[in-house]
């Protein structure tokens, strides 16, 4: 069976961690889920939904401040792991090495046994500090993947946007959810 590891941090977002483990109900991936202190409050104010139902949706839930949970080592197998949203200070944690807490720690045995690390950066404008590190953790083999809402299949609704970003999400550790899908073909228009 797969792990996958999901991280949610303090940053405006917490909706696309609890659709993403939604869509991993639907297949034989194994969700790890781990939430900073600052993430379960987001959760709270931006959402409906309580702690104890978002940790109902994961295989696993770990304590943020568990730095002995098997998610902590490199022994503990995983596809790696989907810190979103992402906290800009969450990313200079990682990119430093600042284990923090239990998903810094993650995030940071994920990066040393080269596994997959993709980090939904939530934070408008950037400054220089926070591009820096991107293109840190970004040479270090993180994905970094905002999220970024995509209009070309016309959503409807929010939940459409979400779900449209959380395929791309999944996507980038090779897991293909049925959905619709942009054929890639633009409508045709004048010069």
């Amino acid at each position: 069976m797969t792990r996958l590891i999901i991280g949610v941090t303090g940053a405006t977002g917490t909706v696309y961690a609890v659709r993403l483990l939604q869509l991993l109900q639907r297949t034989e991936i194994e969700t790890h889920l781990v939430m900073s202190r600052w993430g379960q409050r987001t959760l709270l104010h931006e959402t409906n939904y309580t702690r104890e139902e978002v940790e109902a949706l994961a295989d696993h839930v770990h304590n943020a401040n568990d730095q002995g949970a098997p998610i902590s080592s490199g022994s503990f197998l995983t596809a790696g792991m989907m810190v979103v949203p992402c906290s800009v200070r969450s990313l200079a944690a990682i990119a430093h090495g600042l284990g923090e807490h239990l998903v810094h720690r993650a995030a940071d045995v994920v990066l040393k046994e080269r596994r997959k690390l993709l980090l939904a950066v939530r934070e408008a404008p950037l400054s220089e500090i926070h591009l820096e590190n991107m293109l840190r953790l970004s040479r270090m083999g993180a994905i970094i993947c905002p999220p970024v809402p995509a209009f070309y299949q016309k959503p409807a609704t929010l939940d459409d946007l979400v779900t449209q970003t959380c395929r791309r999400m999944l996507d980038q550790f090779g897991i293909h959810l049925d959905g619709e899908r942009w054929s890639g073909e633009m409508a045709v228009g004048e010069d």
